[in-house]
């Protein structure tokens, strides 16, 4: 197999100059910014630092944080029950938008405190675009993966909620079907008007890119061959083969990161959940893919498909590796009917599996063995669940 590529980069033609990286750098340019407007929203995607962003803004700006102006923990907690249902695993695809999310009255008297501003004024948080609609939007970004990352680290908390550090399962089911739903619309309603995007993706070490640079990147990576990101998980039936063939060792060993027991997953051509690097020159901005699906949704994926699917990219690509592992898991899709009433999902999934490597005596099951008996299968079935 030929070498695997863990970094994979878009080179983006005409606009080097358009990128900075490194705190002194985008201060400097930010205040420039906010010199020439006077206000500037600094749009932040759930699970961003944003204390790291206050700490670094212009020194004579006045700064206002969209967290005041949000319901209560216990409000958002009872306006996305019904998304979550009971279930421990599975909910519903939230249809809420962003600003069911703040108090209106909340809302009003900060955006009032801000024109009120005795000079420049920067609103900082989840829906900054909310409460100053006129000024250049910043956006801070990050990838989902590094969001969930967060999660399992105690570091981020929910959009509205208190609990970061809660169970990181619970924090992905509420981002999977409510929290990333509600942002990506936002961010789908607002990537136009992006005056600069910030990748806070490695905590110390930010990018900036000017809107303008940044959408033409886009435009350029949907109309060439490219790459995403891939990220590499544990699970229960995880093997070694991945370990060895894509030379995570070496890039745990660089990155200064305990390799897991195993890999099971990796995660090679999913949109929502992995991300681009974008070089700018030698800057090099990494972004979520889905941003790309949102803003160029017919360019990637042609009128046929985009008129079926709309912004989204129905297809994933994945690594699955059992080898020096356990079994698959038992995998149950349910019909696009089923999915939609029961999840709000639009379609469903079906897989097709390519099998590119496989040890001596390696097996496929298709169907049931003979003599299987249909009671026995459901009694283990209904054990397995609970």
């Amino acid at each position: 197999m030929a070498a695997f590529t863990l970094y994979p980069r878009i080179a983006v033609a005409g606009h080097d100059a358009e990128a900075l990286q490194g705190w002194p750098a985008i201060t400097a340019r930010l205040e420039t910014a906010l010199h020439a407007s006077g206000t500037l929203t600094v749009e932040c995607y759930s699970g961003v630092f944003e204390e790291e962003i206050v700490g670094h803004l212009p020194a004579n700006a006045s700064v206002f944080r969209t967290r005041d102006a949000l319901l209560s923990p216990a409000r958002i907690e009872a306006l996305v029950a019904d998304d979550l249902t009971d279930d421990p695993v599975f909910g519903r695809l939230t249809r809420l938008d962003l600003p069911a999310f703040f108090s209106p009255e909340a809302l009003a008297r900060l955006r009032a405190a801000v024109e009120r501003a005795p000079g420049p004024a920067v609103v900082v948080g989840v829906g900054a675009a909310l409460v100053a609609g006129h000024a250049p939007v910043v956006y801070a970004d990050l990838p989902r993966w590094e969001h969930q990352l967060r999660f399992r680290r105690g570091e981020a908390a929910n959009l509205g909620a208190d609990n970061a550090g809660a169970r990181w399962p619970l924090q992905y089911k509420r981002g999977y079907f409510v929290d990333w739903r509600v942002l990506d619309r936002h961010k789908a309603a607002t990537i136009d008007r992006w005056a600069f995007v910030l990748d806070t993706t490695r905590p110390g070490d930010p990018r900036l890119v000017t809107g303008d640079a940044y959408r033409d990147a886009l435009e350029q990576a949907s109309r060439q061959p490219f790459s995403l990101v891939p990220f590499f998980d544990p699970g229960p039936w995880g093997g070694q083969w991945m370990r060895q063939t894509c030379g995570l060792d070496a890039r745990d060993r660089a990155e200064g990161t305990a390799p897991p027991p195993n890999y099971a997953w990796c995660f090679n051509g999913v949109p929502e959940e992995n991300s681009l690097l974008l070089a700018f020159g030698d800057t090099v901005v990494e972004t979520p893919a889905l941003n790309l699906v949102l803003a160029r949704p017919e360019s990637l994926l042609g009128p046929d498909v985009f008129a079926r699917f709309g912004a989204e990219f129905p297809i994933r690509f994945d690594f699955l590796d059992t080898m020096g592992g356990g079994n698959l898991s038992l995998q149950v899709h349910p019909t696009a009917d089923y999915i939609r009433a029961h999840f709000g999902m639009p379609y469903t999934q079906d897989e097709s599996y390519y099998l590119m490597d496989a040890e001596p005596g390696a097996t496929v099951y298709l169907g049931l063995k003979t003599g299987a008996d249909p009671q026995v299968m459901a009694r283990d079935l209904r054990a397995a669940q609970a």
